[in-house]
């Protein structure tokens, strides 16, 4: 009886050793990898603590599942465990290299693009990226040395209960103490950093997927009500139109282009004594083109497609996912329909895939009568970036696609080149790379550059078409390039250190809009991608006053210059909001406390605003009202799918017609 006592209390205290190593290991891991691998902005001594505490109770309470089974299965189980903990964090490192964010559910949905992004993820990879597996790796070689010395033991239910009320515990003081700090955490969550920074990286996952189902349902719960609140909030925010430019492009065709991760900061920037964007930076002078430097992109985890879906609709992206891919079925009152039923032809045009952020269907959503992806352009591999048809093939080869158009028409061109991990072939980069130490950051203006070409050349294509002369041409920079990860490097390049201050003002996107016989010249006004369908729409001569827009018209002299950050940040020509800090927007020093009541004031009607869009979006809310003189769009009504003809032997032919198969069916 003694001996066998002596022998369990061996094998318990073996696998106590082997346990508590597993929770240390991964408590110590994850607390090294969130202080190295995320800019979290540490300020405090209490923040420093709270990183340090936060991936204990997270550890103890999962790995504590383990303790649910016996024998072999407990250290078995405790290992998977470990392991998918340890692939989530390593899910996220990679993640946030590239996107400088946080996985959310809704993300997932995105796994599609995966496959058109293989190039950059390679980019991200590490050598010393095994390291983050180093615990699990030897957890296996304990349990091999031990395998043979397992017997089958259950740890009482009562033992595996107080483990996890010792690790919900520590994760409520946890929370307490982040609750102290940063009140309203959980309630003002916009931005995942916070999450992260005081909850750490397993209880953000959990927070991320109780956020996810919460909006999820909110389409269900919604009723006609919930839309009588939001245009009561839209009509109030209304900018009437400025007469000088109300219908001054009245039946002219929409040409946008979205110009892909250029920011504001490369208009008239010299690098080795040369202009890296000369096209770009002679539009600011351009006698028919306003340039706006004071245009900011809004986007989240959507990016790309958050900049179209906001420039389509004035409605916001999501603060987790992307609603291209997540509400592509959504009722919505988007540019291409509202144009479409006051006789314009609609369609987007680029070089990639037409399932990429779900375009194939959203497209539809929106009113697109057509779309022209990969499949009707040549992809040479020569001409291929890593996410689709290099600019300058692109543009050559959509004008034809471009000219068969019905006018007047809505066009959409998406750029691919300038593209993170902007890479490029030598024969084809026409400046050298800059010295800030950072490939990526050198990179950058090899690629803006090429981008300006082809910029330059599609111009010149519009002229040749005779399409110049009668056409509205907005240009826009869809999202930042170079993200706060290498805030080191872009101080070399603007010349002083990248502040959060500074930080916010690189989210400016250079924005063009040319309108035949219109006086251009800069236009400083504050205005976000928000805005541009009801500006767009009022140089059209359309009235906007019955739609839902988040945005107003920036030629207005009622035009709202508060420009909300999808992270609940915001700027404004008097205030900035960076990282939860107020500045002076003019000075960019702290604001001192006196100011704090009107910086609270912005700060809540961006709340209101975000959640707002928030509801119409989730709630799928446009169902519940339209407009006069709109007609809800019937998706049933669009093919995207190219039709080839079939020859004698059976085999597919393209159809000579360029646009057959990609049209409205009417």
């Amino acid at each position: 009886m003694k001996t066998e006592l002596i022998k369990n209390q061996r094998i318990t205290t073996s696998f106590a050793f082997f346990f508590f190593c597993a929770v240390g290991l991964l408590w110590l891991k994850t607390y090294f990898v969130q202080l190295t691998q995320f800019e979290l902005g540490i300020d405090n001594a209490t923040q420093q603590f709270l990183l340090f505490l936060n991936p204990l109770g997270s550890s103890l309470l999962f790995l504590s599942l383990g303790l649910l089974f016996k024998g072999r299965k407990q250290y078995l189980s405790v290992i998977i465990i470990g392991l998918l903990m340890s692939l989530l964090l390593y899910a996220n490192v990679l993640y946030y290299r590239f996107f400088n964010d946080f996985i959310t559910l809704p993300t997932l949905a995105q796994t599609q693009n995966f496959g058109n992004v293989s190039g950059s993820i390679a980019t991200l990879l590490k050598p010393w990226d095994i390291f983050f597996f180093a615990d699990v790796i030897l957890l296996i070689i304990l349990f091999s040395m031990k395998s043979n010395r397992i017997e089958i033991k259950r740890i009482t239910r009562i033992k595996v209960v107080a483990l996890i009320m010792i690790a919900l515990s520590i994760s409520g003081i946890n929370l307490a103490i982040a609750e102290k700090d940063r009140p309203e955490l959980l309630t003002r969550g916009f931005d995942r950093t916070y999450i992260v920074k005081y909850l750490g990286m397993y209880n953000y996952t959990i927070y991320d997927a109780v956020e996810s189902t919460k909006a999820s349902s909110q389409r269900v719960l919604a009723d006609s009500n919930d839309i009588t609140i939001v245009r009561d909030f839209t009509q109030k925010n209304y900018a009437e139109p400025n007469p000088d430019y109300f219908g001054i492009g009245k039946g002219m065709n929409v040409i946008y282009v979205h110009m892909e991760s250029i920011q504001n900061f490369l208009i008239d920037y010299e690098l080795h004594g040369e202009e890296v964007t000369p096209f770009l930076n002679s539009l600011t002078n351009e006698e028919n083109t306003l340039y706006f430097n004071n245009f900011f992109h809004q986007t989240a985890q959507g990016k790309t497609a958050d900049a179209e879906f906001m420039v389509a609709n004035s409605l916001y992206g999501l603060p987790q996912g992307a609603a291209f891919t997540t509400k592509g079925l959504n009722t919505y009152q988007a540019a291409p329909a509202i144009l479409g039923q006051q006789g314009y032809t609609s369609a987007v045009l680029h070089g990639n895939n037409g399932t990429f952020w779900n375009r194939n269907e959203i497209y539809k959503s929106l009113g697109y009568d057509k779309f022209f992806d990969s499949s009707y352009y040549e992809m040479n591999p020569e001409d291929l970036a890593d996410y689709g048809l290099m600019d300058k093939p692109f543009f050559e080869q959509s004008k034809a696609y471009l000219n068969s158009l019905p006018q007047p028409f809505y066009a959409n061109f998406i750029t691919v080149t300038h593209h993170y991990p902007f890479t490029i072939d030598e024969e084809d980069a026409t400046i050298a790379k800059h010295t800030t130490g950072s490939k990526t950051v050198n990179n950058y203006f090899q690629t803006a550059r090429y981008a300006d070409e082809a910029l330059e050349q599609f111009f010149n294509d519009l002229k040749e078409a005779g399409l110049y002369d009668n056409s509205i041409i907005i240009m826009y920079g869809d999202h930042y390039g170079i993200s706060t990860n290498h805030n080191k490097a872009m101080a070399d390049v603007i010349g002083k250190e990248v502040t959060p201050f500074e930080s916010a003002g690189l989210q400016r996107t250079p924005l063009f809009i040319r309108v035949p016989g219109m006086e251009g010249g800069l236009n400083e006004e504050y205005m976000g991608q928000i805005d541009l369908l009801p500006t767009l729409l009022h140089l059209l001569g359309a009235e906007t006053k019955d739609y839902v827009h988040f945005g107003t018209d920036v030629l207005s002299d009622k035009h709202n210059d508060l420009i909300p950050f999808r992270n609940g940040d915001f700027v404004s020509p008097t205030i900035t909001s960076a990282e939860g800090i107020y500045y002076d927007s003019t000075t960019g020093i702290e604001l001192e406390e006196d100011r704090f009541e009107e910086a609270q004031l912005l700060q809540d009607k961006v709340q209101e605003t975000l959640a707002l869009s928030d509801m119409v979006v989730n709630g799928d809310l446009l169902r519940f009202y339209t407009p006069d003189h709109f007609t809800p769009v019937d998706r049933t009504d669009y093919n995207y799918i190219r039709v080839y003809h079939e020859d004698t032997d059976g085999f597919g032919e393209q159809n000579s017609d360029p646009i057959l198969g990609n049209e409205r069916i009417r």
